[in-house]
């Protein structure tokens, strides 16, 4: 079953040479852990996704661009009125690379 990701989870990007953790900000003020829980608006660059190192597409410093959503989001749990993040979630660079959860930040709250 998908996993609730929360503030400070691990996540690649398929262009980047190292992983990056997620940042939640307290907007949301749900906690699972200890930890902020995300949706699917916690994509900004720079903000809730830090580099990724090196970036083989601009063979150079990662510099995320992603301006939409995290995709599917969970189906079932809403956060703030958007569907809650979880690790089978992808998120797409506009760079090329593609985003997703190597390890969801907490090891208890599946989503039903």
């Amino acid at each position: 079953m998908p996993m609730h990701v929360v503030n400070g989870a691990v996540l690649k990007c398929s262009c980047g040479s190292i992983p990056s953790s997620l940042i939640v900000l307290p907007v949301h003020r749900e906690q699972i852990e200890h930890q902020l829980a995300a949706n699917i608006t916690d994509h900004a660059p720079m903000v809730n996704i830090m580099p990724f190192g090196v970036c083989a597409t601009l063979q150079g410093p990662c510099a995320p661009a992603t301006p939409v959503p995290w995709t599917p989001g969970s189906p079932s749990v809403v956060l703030d009125n958007q569907p809650a993040l979880d690790d089978p979630s992808i998120l797409a660079c506009t760079v090329g690379g593609t985003i997703s959860v190597s390890y969801p930040g907490q090891s208890s709250k599946q989503i039903p």
